[in-house]
């Protein structure tokens, strides 16, 4: 799996598992955990979550398996890299700290490899930013970052951090459908070398049903959806966390993340969904 470099250190999966929607029904909770031990299995090692998915059911449901693909030797726990996200709400400098602790307990960790502020709320984000700085000192997470923020807002943060760690990456709503992103987000971010991870990468699944995508995925031989979702990570300094409980469709997004496509099949899915020519407001799910 090819890997993205991260400004504060250490190395993030081009593709992982997205949880959304998970933890939310007890009844699902033994296929989803199943979902997840079959994602490890297969290959997937980036994991994202989050404190709201559930009100911190999908952390429940991670931590389950991931504990039990530890103990049956499936994985090593350094092999995994772990992202959840604070509720903005919680994101006070006591807060932040007690939001974690939960999550970390949830999932059974003792650490979250990326701990993100989960959209922009009414805390100052200097006091979030001291937060995160302070749980990475502490050894509780070991990096920082957003979701949900647009270029101006990053800026803002940037120098926040002062001379502590930065933030090592950006989540938001990116795919073919919507590519506002890409006009000047991404380019800021690329400039750090700044990861952005692509939530939604599919639109949700809508992208599989897509007539023209599907015509020129089939001369590739692949569907719609796996060349929807390898046209975003195509993208220098993009990660994509479709979300996934199927046997069939975790195989298939893998699969995705090994296409190589030339110039002109980027080209052809240009012009079937052109990129922005102007800023527009960043979309959110």
């Amino acid at each position: 799996m090819r890997t993205l470099s991260l400004p504060t250190g250490g190395e993030m999966p081009v593709l992982g598992l997205g949880t959304w929607r998970m933890g939310e029904d007890a009844s699902r909770r033994a296929a989803e955990v199943a979902a997840v031990r079959e994602a490890i299995a297969l290959g997937y090692r980036l994991i994202d979550t989050a404190e709201m998915y559930g009100e911190g059911g999908a952390e429940t449901v991670v931590g389950q398996a991931v504990a039990e693909a530890l103990r049956a030797g499936d994985v090593r726990r350094d092999a995994l890299f772990i992202v959840s996200k604070v509720y903005p709400h919680n994101a006070s400098r006591r807060g932040t700290r007690e939001a974690c602790e939960r999550s970390l307990k949830r999932l059974g960790l003792d650490a979250i490899d990326l701990y993100l502020l989960h959209w922009r709320g009414n805390h100052p984000l200097r006091d979030t930013v001291a937060a995160m700085q302070s749980l990475v000192a502490d050894g509780r997470i070991a990096r920082w970052g957003v979701s949900n923020f647009d270029t101006d807002d990053m800026e803002e943060l940037e120098p926040l951090a002062g001379s502590g760690p930065g933030c090592a990456a950006n989540q938001v709503y990116l795919s073919l459908g919507e590519r506002g992103p890409e006009f000047s987000l991404l380019p800021w971010q690329r400039e750090r070398g700044m990861p952005l991870m692509a939530y939604s990468p599919i639109d949700q699944g809508a992208l599989a049903g897509d007539k023209a995508l599907g015509e020129l995925a089939a001369r590739l031989g692949v569907t719609a959806a796996q060349l929807a979702l390898a046209a975003v990570i195509a993208r220098p300094g993009v990660a994509a966390i479709p979300k996934a409980v199927r046997a069939g469709h975790l195989k298939e997004n893998l699969a995705a993340a090994a296409l190589k496509l030339d110039a002109a099949t980027l080209e052809e899915i240009d012009r079937l969904h052109p990129p922005p020519r102007r800023k527009g407001p960043l979309a959110m799910i």
